[in-house]
């Protein structure tokens, strides 16, 4: 048989982390476990974190954190892809060398108008709480025409298609992530897209609600299942019914809608159709920061889904690796994987 293959679709951004003082959020009126796209008042913070503070680089953007991790969980069984737009500059570089090294075939739109994206990741509290601010900047200008050329061939060939919806944001993201979606809806293949962010919930609920149909599988949190509640008139805002919701959403084709939404520390709820199951997560020996353990569960949920598992495996896959990641600075993870596919 050959390979399975998982696809991302997504915003690349170079992650620049920092631990930060509480202080330091205010300065910006940032919140310390939130995501946000940078306006013209965060422009000095990038500046700063270099000059203030002892800062890491990572690749990044949700969708890439996913791939990277879903490659890392897959050991072997299953091919990688990420697309996404960059620039031509340093940033681009290591972005590229990273992908490479963490066995992702990359089809990068490249162009010279635009720096590649960065994301700000600032750490704070006991508890590793995280504040992304990005400018996704090259990540705004991939084009629907570069997913429908060259990359296509590579691209349509694989068995599952992910997005974040962070990819809601540029100009043709959403067109991008439609083509891919009727594509699976139409040949058997999974479309799924994660709510991401509760500002992704209010000002792109459009783009959202035009990709949804053709989505199989929806991701999110207690926080962005709560945004999408009140951004749709659900007014019993239960995890257990907002996920019933969106799973009765229109779908493109007859296969049912399956909604995971995570709580954190507290059990992770999967709807498929009416029929609603929790599975508590398993409490880890130590915290040290939580940026990516989102990105991180959705990596070991997709790695077990691309290989046909089941939900119950594909959700002990996503709390494995989220477990993994909250164990590490920023989205890393140990050389050897340890999980039992």
């Amino acid at each position: 048989m050959p390979d399975k293959v998982l696809c991302g679709l997504g915003n690349p951004l170079l992650d620049i982390q920092a631990s930060v003082a509480p202080g330091y959020l205010k300065k910006y009126n940032l919140e310390s476990n939130n995501q946000i796209l940078a306006d013209e008042s965060h422009v000095p913070m990038y500046a700063e974190l270099v000059d203030w503070f002892p800062v890491s680089y990572l690749p990044g953007g949700a969708t890439m954190n996913t791939i990277r991790v879903a490659k890392w969980m897959m050991k072997g069984s299953g091919r990688a892809l990420y697309s996404g737009a960059i620039g031509k500059d340093s940033f681009a570089e290591t972005l590229k060398e990273q992908v490479a090294l963490a066995g992702v075939e990359a089809h990068f739109y490249e162009q010279v108008e635009q720096p590649t994206g960065t994301c700000a990741c600032l750490i704070s509290g006991n508890t590793g709480h995280r504040s992304l601010v990005a400018n996704i900047a090259a990540a705004n200008t991939y084009p629907e025409s570069f997913l429908s050329g060259n990359a296509w061939e590579t691209i349509s060939q694989s068995d599952v298609f992910y997005s974040a919806g962070f990819f809601l944001t540029p100009p043709e993201g959403t067109n991008c992530m439609e083509k891919l979606g009727k594509l699976a809806s139409d040949n058997g293949k999974l479309f799924c897209m994660n709510l991401s962010a509760p500002f992704l919930c209010q000002f792109f609920k459009d783009q959202m609600l035009k990709v949804l149909p053709h989505c199989d599988f929806v991701f999110g949190n207690e926080t962005e299942a709560a945004a999408f509640a009140e951004n749709n008139g659900i007014e019993d805002k239960s995890i257990e019914n907002i996920a019933r919701c969106i799973a009765a959403l229109p779908k493109s084709n007859s296969n049912p809608r399956t909604v995971v939404i995570t709580q954190g520390a507290e059990q992770t709820v999967v709807v498929k159709g009416n029929d609603v199951k929790t599975f508590p997560v398993t409490k880890v020996d130590s915290l040290v920061d939580t940026n990516g353990a989102g990105d991180a569960f959705v990596a070991g949920f997709l790695s077990q889904l691309v290989n046909e598992k089941s939900i119950e495996d594909c959700v002990e896959a996503g709390h494995f690796a989220a477990g993994v990641i909250i164990q590490h600075n920023g989205c890393t993870f140990p050389e050897t994987c340890h999980f039992k596919n």
